[in-house]
């Protein structure tokens, strides 16, 4: 069974949403990626909640996610996808320009597999974009299984 190659993003912030996209269309590195624009978003997402409750498709390859947005922040989104069962195996990556050292450590005490500051520089963050993507969707390995579907 061929696994999706879709992209959970969460993010508030139009310029980087529109970015982000770019980047990885310009590599064709994702089929599809899933723009929530908050972290309660998110969460009705991956917990079939709210407009998502009758998606039926797997379970995003990846999540990217800021930290600072409305509703619910990404350390929380992080907190609840690491404590369930279901959820936890699917990576993580924190793309954030916060660079609170407590932001920091929160990401990795809950279980964040990566911490990517947004580089304020248009080339560096297209850049950074396309190796996250070329990593986390090309080259890294997940075991088999572990991403679950709906049942």
């Amino acid at each position: 069974m061929t696994q999706s190659r879709r992209i959970l993003f969460a993010e508030d912030n139009l310029n980087d949403i529109e970015l982000t996209l770019g980047a990885l269309a310009e590599h064709h590195l994702a089929n599809e990626v899933v723009i929530v624009r908050d972290g309660a978003e998110a969460l009705d997402y991956l917990y079939r909640r709210g407009v998502y409750a009758l998606r039926t498709n797997d379970e995003p390859v990846l999540i990217l996610l800021d930290i600072k947005m409305p509703k619910v922040d990404g350390l929380e989104v992080l907190r609840q996808i690491k404590q369930d069962e279901q959820l936890k195996m699917i990576p993580v990556v924190m793309m954030t320009s916060s660079q609170e050292e407590k932001d920091i450590i929160e990401s990795y005490r809950l279980g964040v597999n990566a911490y990517v500051l947004k580089p304020v520089d248009f080339e560096q963050f297209i850049k950074a974009v396309q190796s996250l993507g070329l990593f986390w969707l090309v080259l890294n390995q997940p075991p088999s299984g572990s991403l679950t579907s709906a049942s």
